[in-house]
């Protein structure tokens, strides 16, 4: 694992001043992690692979993945930065890896609040609470919510495929599907949206 502050690279992590922030960089041999507040916000931001979000009950963030074949586990990438309760992680590299051979599993706070944008792949958000917005252009969104009540708004859609909200009772499949609902006694809002694919709400 790499660590570095502000772009330059040193041996261990440091905590920088007004003129940078922290960085921690590891990669498919590395995993990375550090401290992130419940209730704070993680902004992913991947290459096209696999992507399972888990709730803990630790106040931190651990990410790990795996190349299943066809490329160097070295070659992707893993960088964390920003701050204790507002964190950006990005997944990146490869080369011709593509996202059947590339698995991310990031365990996080149960409370938290969660966007991800990555043009293709699987996203599969387990166990945890708080606000969701997550963009796909082609593959499927699961989203396991451990209470159906803790939102006030959910927002789903698909421009091709399927939106099924067995939470909710609702399956549609077609073109421009989409699922709005507003809940007067929850606390979060949920958005999910893939160009073609299908949304899971369960």
């Amino acid at each position: 694992m790499r660590y570095v502050c502000a772009g330059v690279a040193v041996i261990a992590l440091l905590t920088c001043g007004a003129a940078g922030y922290a960085e921690t960089v590891g990669d498919c041999d590395h995993a990375i992690g550090g401290a992130l507040r419940s209730r704070g916000t993680l902004l992913v931001d991947s290459e096209p692979a696999g992507i399972e979000v888990v709730g803990t009950d630790k106040d931190e963030i651990h990410v790990t993945c795996t190349v299943k074949r066809d490329g160097d586990p070295r070659d992707i990438e893993l960088r964390l930065s920003g701050t204790e309760g507002y964190e950006r992680l990005k997944i990146s590299g490869g080369g011709a890896v593509h996202n059947k051979n590339l698995e991310v599993r990031i365990e996080v706070p149960k409370k938290l609040n969660l966007r991800l944008r990555m043009g293709a792949g699987q996203v599969t958000v387990s166990e945890v609470a708080g606000d969701k917005d997550i963009d796909l252009y082609a593959g499927q969104i699961t989203i396991r919510t451990p209470e159906k009540g803790s939102y006030k708004s959910v927002d789903a859609s698909v421009d091709i495929g399927e939106v099924n909200a067995a939470a909710y009772g609702v399956e549609k499949g077609g073109f421009f599907r989409s699922f709005s609902r507003t809940m007067g006694n929850g606390e979060y809002r949920l958005r999910a949206h893939v160009i073609t694919g299908q949304i899971d709400l369960e």
